[in-house]
Protein backbone atom coordinates (compact mmCIF):
# COMPACT_ATOMS: atom_id res chain seq x y z
CA UNK A 1 0.00 0.00 0.00
CA UNK A 2 1.18 3.09 -0.99
CA UNK A 3 0.22 5.43 1.48
CA UNK A 4 3.21 8.34 3.08
CA UNK A 5 1.37 11.15 5.71
CA UNK A 6 5.35 12.71 5.30
CA UNK A 7 4.55 14.44 2.09
CA UNK A 8 4.32 17.83 2.96
CA UNK A 9 3.90 19.10 -0.23
CA UNK A 10 1.13 17.32 -0.56
CA UNK A 11 -0.41 18.18 2.76
CA UNK A 12 0.17 22.11 2.57
CA UNK A 13 -0.54 22.49 -1.33
CA UNK A 14 -3.52 24.57 -0.40
CA UNK A 15 -1.92 26.85 2.29
CA UNK A 16 0.40 29.81 0.75
CA UNK A 17 3.57 30.72 2.56
CA UNK A 18 2.14 33.15 4.25
CA UNK A 19 -0.67 30.74 5.69
CA UNK A 20 2.08 28.39 6.58
CA UNK A 21 4.00 30.81 8.30
CA UNK A 22 0.79 32.62 10.39
CA UNK A 23 0.06 28.85 11.15
CA UNK A 24 3.50 27.94 12.61
CA UNK A 25 3.30 31.07 14.89
CA UNK A 26 -0.13 30.13 16.12
CA UNK A 27 0.80 26.78 17.33
CA UNK A 28 4.21 27.96 19.25
CA UNK A 29 1.97 30.34 21.19
CA UNK A 30 0.29 26.82 22.69
CA UNK A 31 3.02 26.15 24.24
CA UNK A 32 2.80 29.01 26.46
CA UNK A 33 0.30 27.42 29.18
CA UNK A 34 -0.50 31.11 30.54
CA UNK A 35 -2.03 32.18 27.30
CA UNK A 36 -3.56 29.20 26.63
CA UNK A 37 -5.23 28.87 30.34
CA UNK A 38 -6.36 32.55 30.44
CA UNK A 39 -6.43 33.80 26.98
CA UNK A 40 -10.19 32.78 25.68
CA UNK A 41 -11.18 34.38 29.01
CA UNK A 42 -9.48 37.52 28.36
CA UNK A 43 -10.83 37.10 24.65
CA UNK A 44 -14.24 37.13 25.97
CA UNK A 45 -14.53 39.56 28.41
CA UNK A 46 -12.40 41.59 25.76
CA UNK A 47 -15.62 41.04 23.07
CA UNK A 48 -18.24 42.09 25.72
CA UNK A 49 -16.78 45.40 26.61
CA UNK A 50 -16.36 46.14 23.14
CA UNK A 51 -12.39 46.53 23.00
CA UNK A 52 -11.80 45.81 18.76
CA UNK A 53 -10.08 42.24 18.88
CA UNK A 54 -12.57 40.35 16.73
CA UNK A 55 -10.81 41.13 13.86
CA UNK A 56 -6.87 39.80 15.05
CA UNK A 57 -9.27 36.54 16.96
CA UNK A 58 -11.05 36.03 13.57
CA UNK A 59 -7.22 36.43 11.29
CA UNK A 60 -5.44 33.83 14.08
CA UNK A 61 -6.69 31.23 15.70
CA UNK A 62 -10.29 31.24 14.58
CA UNK A 63 -8.95 31.26 10.92
CA UNK A 64 -6.67 28.35 11.55
CA UNK A 65 -9.93 26.07 13.19
CA UNK A 66 -13.03 27.72 11.63
CA UNK A 67 -14.98 28.27 8.36
CA UNK A 68 -16.49 31.26 9.35
CA UNK A 69 -19.28 32.75 11.11
CA UNK A 70 -22.33 31.71 9.03
CA UNK A 71 -22.89 28.79 6.45
CA UNK A 72 -22.14 31.55 3.81
CA UNK A 73 -19.39 32.43 4.87
CA UNK A 74 -17.59 29.27 5.52
CA UNK A 75 -18.38 28.39 1.79
CA UNK A 76 -15.24 28.56 0.51
CA UNK A 77 -13.47 26.84 3.04
CA UNK A 78 -15.80 24.15 1.64
CA UNK A 79 -15.10 24.26 -1.65
CA UNK A 80 -11.23 24.97 -1.26
CA UNK A 81 -11.49 21.33 0.94
CA UNK A 82 -13.31 20.10 -1.73
CA UNK A 83 -11.21 20.88 -4.28
CA UNK A 84 -8.38 18.69 -2.96
CA UNK A 85 -11.05 15.48 -2.35
CA UNK A 86 -11.83 16.08 0.78
CA UNK A 87 -15.62 16.62 2.15
CA UNK A 88 -16.21 19.36 4.85
CA UNK A 89 -18.93 18.53 7.62
CA UNK A 90 -20.32 21.67 8.68
CA UNK A 91 -20.39 21.65 12.59
CA UNK A 92 -22.34 24.40 14.07
CA UNK A 93 -20.07 25.46 16.95
CA UNK A 94 -21.91 27.41 19.45
CA UNK A 95 -22.77 26.83 22.87
CA UNK A 96 -25.51 28.90 24.46
CA UNK A 97 -26.44 29.24 28.10
CA UNK A 98 -28.84 26.18 27.87
CA UNK A 99 -32.59 28.02 27.23
CA UNK A 100 -35.42 26.94 25.20
CA UNK A 101 -34.87 30.13 23.19
CA UNK A 102 -30.98 28.85 22.69
CA UNK A 103 -32.47 25.21 21.80
CA UNK A 104 -34.98 26.39 19.29
CA UNK A 105 -32.46 29.10 17.64
CA UNK A 106 -29.63 26.02 17.23
CA UNK A 107 -32.64 23.33 15.83
CA UNK A 108 -33.79 25.44 13.44
CA UNK A 109 -29.85 26.33 12.47
CA UNK A 110 -29.05 22.31 12.25
CA UNK A 111 -31.94 22.02 10.01
CA UNK A 112 -30.45 24.61 7.17
CA UNK A 113 -27.13 22.45 7.99
CA UNK A 114 -28.71 19.29 7.20
CA UNK A 115 -30.24 21.17 3.99
CA UNK A 116 -27.26 22.57 2.89
CA UNK A 117 -25.56 18.81 3.03
CA UNK A 118 -28.19 17.81 0.89
CA UNK A 119 -28.10 20.21 -1.85
CA UNK A 120 -23.80 20.50 -2.11
CA UNK A 121 -21.40 18.06 -2.69
CA UNK A 122 -18.60 19.33 -0.54
CA UNK A 123 -20.66 18.71 2.46
CA UNK A 124 -21.04 14.62 2.86
CA UNK A 125 -22.36 14.60 5.98
CA UNK A 126 -24.22 16.71 8.69
CA UNK A 127 -23.67 17.01 12.24
CA UNK A 128 -24.79 18.00 15.70
CA UNK A 129 -24.74 17.77 19.73
CA UNK A 130 -27.59 16.83 21.73
CA UNK A 131 -26.89 19.58 24.27
CA UNK A 132 -27.19 21.94 21.94
CA UNK A 133 -30.88 21.62 21.23
CA UNK A 134 -31.81 20.00 24.70
CA UNK A 135 -31.00 20.42 28.58
CA UNK A 136 -28.06 18.53 30.15
CA UNK A 137 -29.42 18.42 33.54
CA UNK A 138 -32.56 16.39 31.76
CA UNK A 139 -30.11 14.32 30.04
CA UNK A 140 -28.39 13.22 33.16
CA UNK A 141 -31.42 12.10 34.98
CA UNK A 142 -32.63 10.31 32.13
CA UNK A 143 -29.17 8.48 31.95
CA UNK A 144 -29.56 7.45 35.81
CA UNK A 145 -32.91 6.29 35.64
CA UNK A 146 -34.79 9.04 37.40
CA UNK A 147 -37.93 9.93 36.58
CA UNK A 148 -38.81 13.39 34.87
CA UNK A 149 -42.24 14.96 35.74
CA UNK A 150 -44.13 18.35 35.06
CA UNK A 151 -42.38 20.87 32.89
CA UNK A 152 -39.23 19.26 32.65
CA UNK A 153 -40.88 16.16 31.31
CA UNK A 154 -42.35 18.46 28.49
CA UNK A 155 -39.29 19.98 27.71
CA UNK A 156 -37.42 16.52 26.64
CA UNK A 157 -40.26 15.27 24.74
CA UNK A 158 -39.56 18.51 22.84
CA UNK A 159 -35.81 17.84 23.04
CA UNK A 160 -36.51 14.01 21.74
CA UNK A 161 -38.60 15.40 18.92
CA UNK A 162 -36.53 17.65 17.92
CA UNK A 163 -33.53 14.90 17.35
CA UNK A 164 -36.17 12.98 15.64
CA UNK A 165 -37.25 15.69 13.62
CA UNK A 166 -33.15 15.95 12.55
CA UNK A 167 -32.98 12.22 11.70
CA UNK A 168 -36.23 12.90 9.53
CA UNK A 169 -35.39 15.42 7.92
CA UNK A 170 -32.01 13.88 6.83
CA UNK A 171 -33.20 10.74 6.05
CA UNK A 172 -36.09 12.35 3.59
CA UNK A 173 -32.88 14.52 1.86
CA UNK A 174 -30.66 11.25 1.87
CA UNK A 175 -27.99 13.00 4.38
CA UNK A 176 -25.80 11.00 6.75
CA UNK A 177 -26.28 12.80 10.00
CA UNK A 178 -23.50 12.60 12.69
CA UNK A 179 -24.76 12.45 16.35
CA UNK A 180 -21.37 13.58 18.73
CA UNK A 181 -20.76 11.36 22.06
CA UNK A 182 -20.49 13.34 25.46
CA UNK A 183 -19.82 13.09 29.24
CA UNK A 184 -20.20 9.86 30.49
CA UNK A 185 -22.81 10.66 32.92
CA UNK A 186 -25.34 12.00 29.85
CA UNK A 187 -23.92 9.09 27.27
CA UNK A 188 -26.90 6.60 27.86
CA UNK A 189 -29.67 8.75 27.42
CA UNK A 190 -27.99 10.25 24.08
CA UNK A 191 -27.12 6.73 23.02
CA UNK A 192 -30.61 5.40 23.33
CA UNK A 193 -32.54 7.64 21.26
CA UNK A 194 -29.97 7.76 18.54
CA UNK A 195 -30.52 3.96 18.45
CA UNK A 196 -33.76 4.10 18.38
CA UNK A 197 -33.29 6.53 15.58
CA UNK A 198 -31.33 4.21 13.41
CA UNK A 199 -34.14 1.42 14.12
CA UNK A 200 -36.63 4.18 12.50
CA UNK A 201 -34.19 5.64 10.03
CA UNK A 202 -31.28 2.90 8.88
CA UNK A 203 -33.33 0.24 7.77
CA UNK A 204 -32.26 0.80 3.93
CA UNK A 205 -29.75 2.59 4.21
CA UNK A 206 -27.04 3.95 6.40
CA UNK A 207 -28.07 7.86 7.42
CA UNK A 208 -28.00 7.88 11.73
CA UNK A 209 -23.95 7.58 12.75
CA UNK A 210 -23.85 7.15 16.78
CA UNK A 211 -20.45 8.29 18.12
CA UNK A 212 -18.62 6.25 20.28
CA UNK A 213 -15.28 7.35 22.28
CA UNK A 214 -13.03 4.30 22.89
CA UNK A 215 -11.10 6.19 25.53
CA UNK A 216 -13.85 4.75 27.66
CA UNK A 217 -13.54 1.11 28.66
CA UNK A 218 -16.69 -0.27 28.13
CA UNK A 219 -16.86 0.88 24.33
CA UNK A 220 -15.84 -2.53 23.18
CA UNK A 221 -18.26 -4.71 24.31
CA UNK A 222 -21.18 -1.95 23.51
CA UNK A 223 -19.82 -1.77 20.04
CA UNK A 224 -20.46 -5.64 20.06
CA UNK A 225 -23.53 -5.76 21.68
CA UNK A 226 -24.75 -3.15 19.09
CA UNK A 227 -23.63 -5.05 16.19
CA UNK A 228 -25.65 -7.82 17.50
CA UNK A 229 -28.93 -5.80 17.82
CA UNK A 230 -28.27 -4.49 14.64
CA UNK A 231 -28.22 -7.84 12.68
CA UNK A 232 -31.37 -8.77 15.02
CA UNK A 233 -33.24 -5.82 13.82
CA UNK A 234 -32.13 -6.28 9.79
CA UNK A 235 -31.11 -2.39 10.39
CA UNK A 236 -27.61 -0.65 9.38
CA UNK A 237 -25.27 0.33 12.09
CA UNK A 238 -23.85 3.97 11.92
CA UNK A 239 -20.48 4.36 14.58
CA UNK A 240 -18.05 7.03 14.18
CA UNK A 241 -15.30 6.08 15.97
CA UNK A 242 -13.31 8.70 18.70
CA UNK A 243 -10.50 8.59 21.03
CA UNK A 244 -12.58 10.88 23.24
CA UNK A 245 -12.53 14.69 24.37
CA UNK A 246 -13.94 14.99 28.14
CA UNK A 247 -11.00 13.35 29.70
CA UNK A 248 -10.16 15.46 32.50
CA UNK A 249 -13.57 16.01 33.55
CA UNK A 250 -14.17 12.49 33.68
CA UNK A 251 -11.53 11.79 36.10
CA UNK A 252 -12.22 14.84 38.13
CA UNK A 253 -16.13 13.90 38.49
CA UNK A 254 -14.89 10.30 38.87
CA UNK A 255 -12.65 11.27 42.42
CA UNK A 256 -15.48 13.57 43.56
CA UNK A 257 -18.30 11.68 43.55
CA UNK A 258 -16.20 8.27 44.60
CA UNK A 259 -16.79 6.02 41.63
CA UNK A 260 -14.00 3.95 39.48
CA UNK A 261 -12.88 6.50 36.23
CA UNK A 262 -14.63 5.03 33.07
CA UNK A 263 -11.14 6.36 31.59
CA UNK A 264 -8.69 3.86 30.25
CA UNK A 265 -6.25 3.71 32.19
CA UNK A 266 -3.43 4.37 29.85
CA UNK A 267 -2.79 5.48 26.44
CA UNK A 268 -2.15 2.24 24.94
CA UNK A 269 -4.69 0.83 26.04
CA UNK A 270 -7.28 3.52 24.61
CA UNK A 271 -5.13 2.84 21.44
CA UNK A 272 -5.73 -0.75 21.32
CA UNK A 273 -9.16 -0.45 21.92
CA UNK A 274 -9.52 2.26 19.29
CA UNK A 275 -7.77 -0.32 16.76
CA UNK A 276 -9.60 -3.29 17.87
CA UNK A 277 -12.83 -1.49 17.04
CA UNK A 278 -12.19 -0.36 13.54
CA UNK A 279 -11.66 -4.05 12.82
CA UNK A 280 -14.43 -5.31 14.40
CA UNK A 281 -16.34 -3.18 12.61
CA UNK A 282 -15.14 -4.10 9.17
CA UNK A 283 -15.36 -7.65 9.89
CA UNK A 284 -18.94 -6.82 9.91
CA UNK A 285 -19.20 -4.36 7.01
CA UNK A 286 -22.38 -6.39 5.86
CA UNK A 287 -24.23 -3.91 8.38
CA UNK A 288 -21.72 -1.28 9.13
CA UNK A 289 -20.80 1.96 8.06
CA UNK A 290 -17.74 3.26 9.84
CA UNK A 291 -16.05 6.70 10.41
CA UNK A 292 -12.28 6.90 11.48
CA UNK A 293 -12.23 10.25 13.56
CA UNK A 294 -8.51 10.34 14.38
CA UNK A 295 -5.50 12.21 14.28
CA UNK A 296 -3.79 8.99 15.02
CA UNK A 297 -1.26 7.93 12.13
CA UNK A 298 -1.28 4.51 12.84
CA UNK A 299 -5.18 3.86 13.32
CA UNK A 300 -5.55 5.43 9.68
CA UNK A 301 -2.95 3.12 8.04
CA UNK A 302 -4.66 0.36 9.84
CA UNK A 303 -7.88 1.18 8.45
CA UNK A 304 -6.38 1.82 5.09
CA UNK A 305 -4.70 -1.48 5.01
CA UNK A 306 -7.61 -2.97 5.91
CA UNK A 307 -9.76 -1.76 3.11
CA UNK A 308 -6.59 -2.42 0.47
CA UNK A 309 -5.71 -5.55 1.92
CA UNK A 310 -9.23 -7.09 1.29
CA UNK A 311 -9.90 -5.96 -1.79
CA UNK A 312 -12.50 -2.99 -1.15
CA UNK A 313 -12.75 -0.58 -2.84
CA UNK A 314 -10.89 2.09 -1.37
CA UNK A 315 -13.16 4.50 -1.83
CA UNK A 316 -16.13 2.35 -0.55
CA UNK A 317 -19.27 4.73 1.06
CA UNK A 318 -19.13 2.59 3.56
CA UNK A 319 -16.08 3.78 5.07
CA UNK A 320 -14.44 7.15 6.19
CA UNK A 321 -11.82 9.16 8.03
CA UNK A 322 -12.12 12.63 9.58
CA UNK A 323 -10.10 15.07 11.63
CA UNK A 324 -11.11 18.58 12.69
CA UNK A 325 -10.32 21.41 10.24
CA UNK A 326 -7.02 23.09 10.66
CA UNK A 327 -5.08 20.12 11.97
CA UNK A 328 -3.32 17.03 10.89
CA UNK A 329 -3.58 17.76 7.45
CA UNK A 330 -0.38 15.75 6.88
CA UNK A 331 -3.05 13.01 7.25
CA UNK A 332 -6.37 14.44 5.56
CA UNK A 333 -4.79 15.63 2.24
CA UNK A 334 -2.38 12.33 1.81
CA UNK A 335 -5.34 10.04 2.52
CA UNK A 336 -7.72 12.21 -0.21
CA UNK A 337 -4.75 12.00 -2.47
CA UNK A 338 -4.80 8.13 -2.32
CA UNK A 339 -8.01 8.38 -2.79
CA UNK A 340 -9.95 7.44 0.25
CA UNK A 341 -12.98 9.10 1.74
CA UNK A 342 -12.08 11.72 4.02
CA UNK A 343 -13.85 14.83 5.33
CA UNK A 344 -13.48 17.70 8.08
CA UNK A 345 -15.27 18.88 10.41
CA UNK A 346 -15.38 22.24 9.87
CA UNK A 347 -16.67 24.78 12.62
CA UNK A 348 -18.60 27.80 12.11
CA UNK A 349 -20.46 30.62 14.53
CA UNK A 350 -20.10 33.80 15.80
CA UNK A 351 -16.44 34.76 16.93
CA UNK A 352 -17.44 35.28 20.83
CA UNK A 353 -20.20 32.00 20.79
CA UNK A 354 -16.98 29.68 19.54
CA UNK A 355 -14.73 30.85 21.74
CA UNK A 356 -15.32 27.40 24.05
CA UNK A 357 -14.67 25.60 20.98
CA UNK A 358 -11.08 27.60 20.10
CA UNK A 359 -10.43 27.03 23.47
CA UNK A 360 -10.29 23.24 23.65
CA UNK A 361 -8.40 23.67 20.41
CA UNK A 362 -5.64 25.65 22.34
CA UNK A 363 -5.80 23.10 25.43
CA UNK A 364 -5.53 20.27 23.03
CA UNK A 365 -2.40 21.09 20.74
CA UNK A 366 -0.34 23.21 24.59
CA UNK A 367 1.92 19.71 24.51
CA UNK A 368 5.11 20.28 22.55
CA UNK A 369 5.31 16.55 22.60
CA UNK A 370 1.71 16.32 21.61
CA UNK A 371 -0.70 17.25 18.99
CA UNK A 372 1.21 20.59 18.40
CA UNK A 373 4.70 19.08 18.48
CA UNK A 374 3.71 17.56 15.57
CA UNK A 375 1.98 20.20 13.74
CA UNK A 376 5.27 22.41 14.29
CA UNK A 377 7.39 20.24 12.54
CA UNK A 378 5.52 19.42 9.85
CA UNK A 379 5.11 22.79 8.53
CA UNK A 380 8.74 23.64 9.80
CA UNK A 381 9.85 20.78 6.95
CA UNK A 382 7.79 22.39 4.35
CA UNK A 383 8.61 25.84 5.08
CA UNK A 384 12.18 24.74 4.69
CA UNK A 385 11.23 22.95 1.44
CA UNK A 386 9.66 25.80 -0.46
CA UNK A 387 12.96 27.68 0.73
CA UNK A 388 15.02 25.13 -0.36
CA UNK A 389 13.36 25.24 -3.87
CA UNK A 390 13.37 29.17 -4.49
CA UNK A 391 17.18 29.25 -3.47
Amino acid sequence: MMLSFDDTERAFAHKSCSDLKKAYRLFQTFSYPFLVKYGPAWSNVALSIGLPIKGMIKQTIFHQFCGGETIAESSPSALGLYENGIGAILDYSVEGEGSEEDFIRSFEELKQVILEAASKPEYPFAVFKCTGIGSFASLEKVSSGAKLFGDELKKYKEYCNRVDALCKLAYDNNVKLLIDAEDTWIQKAIDDLVYACMVKYNQDKCIVYNTIQMYRKDRLPEIENQIAVAKSGNYFLGLKLVRGAYMENERERAIDQGYPSPIQDTKKDTDDDYNSALELCFENKEIMNVMAGTHNEDSSYLLAKLLTDNNIKIDDDRFWFAQLYGMSDHISFNLAKAGFNVAKYLPYGPVKEVLPYLSRRAQENSSVKGQAGRELTLIQKEIRRRKKLSN
